[in-house]
């Protein structure tokens, strides 16, 4: 116990002269934290609190356009900014200014109504309810187009959920003028309305709850978790460079002149390191839960959280431990594992679902998160943090991300005995 308790104070002596290196541990994430969950924010909110301008170009001054500028108004996510000309608005939103530019044709409600009429007249014609008349001709109502100018820049998703929403928009609008002429065929003496146009189908959102606490995701929610496990494994480089100058040093050449077992070097490292990502995680929590807020950011609730969030937090930093250990036996200079260090850790960071969700990733990338430790200790997080898991369900993430830090310290063990075997 002796010898391990030494070795933690010749690594915590060690950590606390290098300036560079904390200033990396604790600075570099708390930077990362706010900037991502400032830009991310927007993503996270409801649809109420931004605004998209939006060109409208009405060519038809009708009745159907009158209730299409309506229905865009009505949606808070919107905002209508009316223009006179097509090739106007088309430059706007060329140029980057505008996102998006609607232009509604000429003639859209006239020659709607006047299909639709038709339509009814021959359907009503062929139940015997409209008097035949032979000399009534077809007249060809051409279809209408209203257009959507994209700026080229605009991603994909914004693009199908705008098109998504006119094209209901539309098809309602449609249904009614249909609804509309049966009922102003069928009912002559102004009677009640025979066809009720309200939508019998609608949507509800309910997001699952445990124990009747319902959680609604926000920016923080998100973004503490992933970015302070990314913070976590970046502790890979200073721990392995730090065991890389050693070697250089002399300094692990004079470790072994004494009764040291690598074990108790590589134990003393673990303790000083794991605490050191259990001092990054408490930051982190207590930027969520106070400095947040100031910033206009959601808070971070970790009411009753806490006990179970600092287990994975522990058994998260054994696995970014145990890897730093591993790349710090097994590279021979600072320039092999200094870049090989901060490439395998946005690698797994990438794989593991800190940049982008698992789940819109291919299926062979998505079968690959599953070797990502990060992918273990961020499902774990959320878990806590959004589904209000218990010890028991968490375990399968903490044994995981144990079992990596006692597969790669072994290695490291072995490996480091069979190169200094005599």
């Amino acid at each position: 116990m002796h010898k391990l308790w030494a070795s933690t104070y010749k690594e915590f002596l060690l950590i606390t002269r290098d300036i560079g290196g904390l200033a990396i541990l604790f600075i570099m994430p708390i930077l990362l934290v706010i900037v991502i969950t400032l830009v991310q924010d927007s993503t996270f909110k409801t649809i109420n609190d931004t605004k998209i301008p939006v060109l409208v170009v009405d060519n038809d001054k009708g009745n159907v356009s009158h209730e299409i500028l309506e229905n865009l108004n009505a949606s808070n996510s919107l905002e209508i900014v009316l223009k006179a000309s097509e090739k106007e608005v088309v430059e706007l939103v060329l140029s980057g200014k505008y996102q998006l530019a609607i232009v509604i044709p000429k003639n859209l409600s006239d020659n709607l109504e006047k299909k639709v009429a038709e339509n009814v007249d021959g359907i009503l014609a062929k139940f015997g309810l409209e008097e035949e008349n032979t000399e009534t001709t077809k007249i060809d109502i051409p279809n209408k187009e209203i257009k959507l100018y994209f700026d080229p820049a605009t991603q994909r998703s914004f693009k199908n959920s705008v098109k998504s929403g006119i094209d209901r928009m539309i098809s309602k609008i449609e249904t009614q003028t249909i609804y509309k002429a049966f009922q102003e065929q069928l009912t002559d003496d102004g009677s009640e309305a025979v066809f009720e146009t309200e939508s019998f189908i609608s949507f509800k959102e309910i997001i699952p709850n445990k124990d009747n606490q319902e959680v609604i995701p926000n920016s923080t929610q998100h973004n503490i978790p992933a970015w302070t496990l990314f913070a976590i494994f970046f502790i890979v480089l200073p721990l392995s460079i730090n065991m890389v100058k050693e070697k250089t040093q002399g300094t692990f050449v004079r470790l072994r002149t004494h009764p040291v077992s690598y074990a108790t070097v590589l134990g003393g490292k673990t303790i000083v390191y794991v605490a050191v990502c259990l001092v990054q995680f408490a930051i982190m929590l207590v930027l969520g839960v106070y400095l947040f807020p100031t910033m206009g950011l959601p808070e971070l609730d970790v009411s009753g959280k806490l006990p179970l969030l600092f287990v994975v937090a522990v058994f998260a930093g054994l696995a970014a431990v145990g890897l730093g250990l591993l790349l710090g036996t097994v590279a021979k200079t600072q320039e092999q594992s200094a870049p090989f260090g901060a490439t395998l850790v946005v690698i797994l960071a990438a794989l593991g679902g800190v940049w982008v969700p698992v789940f819109v990733m291919p299926g062979f990338m998505q079968l690959l998160s599953n070797l990502s430790p990060m992918n273990w200790g961020l499902n774990a997080f959320y878990d806590v943090f959004l589904r209000n898991a218990n010890f028991s369900e968490i375990i399968p993430e903490i044994g995981l991300l144990f079992l990596f830090f006692v597969v790669t310290t072994l290695i490291s063990i072995i490996y480091n005995e069979r190169k200094n075997a005599v």
